[in-house]
């Protein structure tokens, strides 16, 4: 019998303060473990879990929605000072007493996969590195606070990054000139505090990896996300296939779009890989989906009816629950993310929309992660509920393309279907365009963490970046802007805030693009393996879950080439649609 009841809601505590934690964790690590009461010891670990998790999560939400509110910033602060360095030495110790336990076990049958993982983050853990996780989490949360407050006058208002960025699209090239251009001038006065804020951020880690006995961060950020079933040297095959299999599809579609618009060459407010924005070279006016956060929740919760009605009907509960922040504001944090509320087995989507058809592809991928989280909610213990990361955006960007027949009118989206066709051959074009970069992030980040003593000046970052981008990217006129190319890495927040999570974006666009074609054949054979794929949570290998959606692990050049062609085919299909 434990001696307290976990607290069923975060209301019921003060999750700012760590007291709120302490006895639930001291009753864990002091009660006898026995045959008879280790499941119930495993089920309120569980429990206790979701609720810190579900506490960490809305704090982080509160704070991503206005970086400027102290009380909320400080919340946030409150939360990796006080609480988190403590409850990462008390799950620690928890951890290490369930290691001591018999596997065997009969209350571990369903717990394989979590032990591997807890074994791990065991090994890994090292009580020094705690307060440098919240060093880290400080230099973090500067990043949003400096970019999330940047903003410039246009046409009489100020507007930040999120709405400058709405006119990247614009089918006037002196207005996207303008845009880009002006959310340049932005970055660019940052330079030297993001360049230093970086160097801090690069010295702890490299003493994290260091504490923990590996050679560099990669080796431990490789460990810390629990990779595996893949390498480094995996990660930089799948660099090569995409430089021989998808840079020249890209270069496909860039001199068809420079030779339809009638330019002599790209420039870099042609194309702004950052954003997603690629220069819409279709007739008809730059698509305008939808007017307002209630507009984008009906039409998408319309085409989810078509798709599936469970998946409708949980995205009806997420509207009905106040759990969707779309629209874009003064001072919210940029980006967009779906975080788990795990205590009450919810979703919340934050994004900052601003009437764009990047918005409704962004609200399709969040809602993908929204799916997963309705999915695994009756796995019993918090740890089963974890996927891996790769998986996860198996799940987010599956959504975006099993969903993307039902954008028309006429199954209750957005767009008449000449514009339904232009919006997918954006999406198709979109992918091409995003493998790539997503190459260049990546393998920035292996080059940085391989490199610590280089890394360490921000010129020759900016050098490596450079480097890299003119591998990838290809036949766009940078001439006179170099200065903006070569600093880049400043504009993707994952480099700053969550080190080494990209490659699992491009992994799973391989995945999903499997999951996609098999749809085209047989729809309802497609989504009920992806739902039940997502149904296994944390409980099978990243292989298997692949496998469950009926889809390869693997990143070679043969495998991409097909998917490309395949990219290439319904774009051309598409093309004649849009024409209609």
């Amino acid at each position: 019998m434990n001696a307290f009841a976990i607290p069923s809601s975060v209301e019921a505590i003060d999750p700012r303060c760590w007291e709120s934690f302490a006895p639930y964790f001291a009753d864990l690590q002091e009660r006898p473990l026995t045959s008879e009461n280790l499941r119930q010891w495993l089920t309120d670990w569980s429990n206790l879990t979701r609720l810190l998790f579900e506490a960490a999560s809305l704090i982080y939400i509160e704070k991503s929605l206005d970086t400027a509110d102290e009380d909320k910033e400080q919340a946030f602060l409150d939360l990796i000072n006080n609480v988190f360095p403590q409850a990462q030495v008390a799950a620690q110790a928890l951890k290490e007493r369930l290691l001591t336990v018999d596997p065997d076990e009969a209350a571990l049958h369903d717990m394989a996969l979590v032990l591997r993982n807890m074994r791990n983050e065991a090994e890994l853990f090292r009580e020094e590195n705690v307060p440098l996780f919240t060093e880290v989490s400080k230099l973090e949360n500067d990043y949003d606070k400096i970019t999330g407050g940047l903003q410039a006058p246009w046409d009489g208002e100020e507007k930040n990054l999120s709405q400058l960025a709405f006119f990247l699209n614009d089918k006037d090239r002196d207005v996207r000139h303008k845009a880009w251009q002006t959310i340049a001038d932005l970055w660019l006065s940052q330079r030297e505090p993001l360049n230093n804020l970086y160097g801090q951020m690069l010295e702890i880690r490299q003493q994290i990896a260091q504490n923990a006995g590996l050679p560099d961060y990669r080796a431990y950020a490789f460990r810390e996300k629990g990779r595996f079933d893949y390498t480094p040297e995996d990660c930089l095959t799948f660099h090569a296939a995409i430089e021989t299999a998808v840079v020249p599809a890209l270069r496909r579609i860039l001199e068809r779009k420079r030779t339809r618009l009638g330019y002599d060459r790209l420039r870099p407010w042609d194309w702004v890989p950052e954003k997603g924005a690629l220069v819409d070279d279709s007739r008809g006016e730059p698509l305008r989906p939808y007017q307002g956060q209630e507009a984008l929740i009906q039409h998408t919760l319309n085409i989810f009816n078509q798709l599936d009605p469970q998946l409708s009907r949980y995205f009806a509960t997420m509207a009905e629950d106040g759990l969707l922040d779309l629209d874009t504001r003064t001072g919210k944090a940029l980006g967009g993310y779906c975080s788990a509320l795990p205590l009450r087995n919810r979703p919340f989507i934050f994004m900052n929309g601003v009437g764009s058809h990047d918005d409704v592809q962004t609200m399709l991928h969040e809602a993908g992660h929204a799916f997963h989280v309705f999915e695994t909610a009756d796995l019993p213990l918090f740890w089963q509920t974890d996927p891996p990361m790769e998986f996860c955006e198996v799940a987010s960007m599956s959504m975006e393309l099993l969903a993307a027949p039902y954008l028309s009118r006429q199954h209750g989206g957005f767009y008449t279907t000449p514009q339904a066709a232009r919006a997918r051959i954006e999406h198709m074009e979109g992918i091409i365009a995003f493998l790539p970069y997503m190459a260049v992030v990546d393998a920035f980040q292996h080059w940085v963490y391989t490199h610590p003593q280089e890394a360490a000046h921000a010129n020759q970052c900016d050098a490596a970046w450079d480097e890299l981008w003119l591998r990838f990217i290809p036949d766009v006129d940078w001439a006179g802007y170099e200065a903006i190319r070569q600093t880049g890495w400043h504009r993707k927040p994952h480099i700053f805030t969550s080190p080494f999570y990209y490659i699992e974006y491009g992994m799973a666009q391989i995945g999903a693009l499997q999951v996609w074609r098999n749809s085209l054949t047989n729809r309802s054979g497609a989504l009920n393996a992806y739902r039940q794929a997502l149904a296994y949570g944390g409980t099978k290998t990243l292989p298997e879950l692949f496998a469950s959606a009926g889809a390869e692990f693997r990143f070679d050049t043969e495998l991409l080439t097909e998917l490309v062609a395949l990219v290439e085919q319904t774009t051309a299909e598409l093309e004649k649609s849009a024409l209609s």
